[in-house]
């Protein structure tokens, strides 16, 4: 999906759940991480994580209506922010996510043990000759480190 796709979809859902247009930009942004997508208050523009095309139509559809109530309250004056009765109001009403689907990273470090042959999946690094198996007790070392 590109940037002028996602402005069609966020212009779309804009009309159809909220009857009102949006009139400024929506793009992906990358540097994105931990959450779904952005509402930016000083150019009124919505940034989406491009990972949650990954997670579905509907998530990414919950995701704009989520990020399109704090567009739109912001801009009538109402309360926009997570904590107003407003903006929890519309957010049921257009049945828009609270949050973002959660993005299960694989493990970056595999250790097997060299008894039983159990997997240690890790995300950080660790120094096999101080650690045994929590099964066996037996020695673990390092079989692949994925990235």
């Amino acid at each position: 999906m590109t940037d002028e796709e996602l402005q069609r979809l966020v212009e779309q859902l804009s009309l159809t759940a909220f009857q009102r247009p949006f009139t400024h930009q929506a793009t992906f942004n990358r540097r994105l991480r931990t959450t779904g997508g952005r509402y930016l208050l000083a150019t009124h523009n919505i940034e989406i994580n491009p990972r949650m095309i990954t997670a579905g139509q509907d998530a990414l559809a919950g995701i704009i209506k989520h990020e399109l109530c704090h567009y739109h309250l912001h801009l009538t004056g109402k309360g926009y922010m997570h904590r107003d009765h407003d903006f929890k109001v519309l957010l049921a009403r257009v049945d828009g996510w609270r949050y973002a689907p959660a993005q299960k990273r694989p493990p970056k470090y595999v250790y097997v043990c060299r008894q039983c042959g159990a997997q240690i999946l890790r995300q950080r690094r660790m120094d096999p000759r101080r650690y045994v198996c929590a099964r066996c007790g037996g020695r673990i070392s390092l079989a692949a480190k994925n990235r």
